[in-house]
């Protein structure tokens, strides 16, 4: 449970802005959305640093991965500029990131700029690039292959 709720401290001044709400709305996965995906992911690289004492800072591990997918708006809209969103929604949403979190260290955008490789063809540079990446296929396949929607952390983390 104190696990659980250090999670929480770390991702509370992000999570609770109407911004990042506004991802409750966007579709990500068959069964999922894009603020528990990236809930999910960003609590994924929680685990791992903790299982596995990771030498990067926590903190910036955790909001790089909650941010990977800041880029608010629904990709299945059958839109022109949708039709390539694997490749270009990282971009989008370091761009997002960087309007409302302007202090992002080079390691969070790293983790935002490069989840998405193998599919964008330049790989993370860093550790907490690379675990962000990983735990974002996890996430995914996770999203797609489960037989039930599960209750998720993210249901937990609303706004009070």
């Amino acid at each position: 449970m104190r696990s659980l709720l250090d999670f929480y401290r770390l991702i509370w001044d992000i999570v609770k802005t109407e911004e990042f709400q506004k991802m409750k709305k966007f579709k990500h996965h068959i069964k999922s959305n894009v603020y528990r995906h990236s809930i999910k992911v960003a609590y994924l690289c929680y685990k791992h640093h903790k299982r596995f004492h990771t030498k990067t800072d926590l903190k910036e591990l955790v909001r790089g991965a909650l941010l990977h997918d800041y880029y608010l708006y629904d990709w299945h809209d059958k839109l022109p500029e949708n039709r390539f969103h694997g490749f270009t929604h990282p971009k989008k949403a370091l761009k997002n990131a960087l309007r409302v979190y302007p202090d992002l260290s080079s390691k969070e955008q790293d983790m935002i700029k490069r989840h998405m490789f193998p599919l964008t063809v330049i790989p993370p540079k860093t550790k907490p690039g690379w675990i962000v990446c990983f735990y974002d296929k996890v996430a995914a396949l996770s999203d797609y292959f489960s037989k039930r929607k599960k209750r998720s952390i993210s249901k937990k983390c609303k706004p009070q």
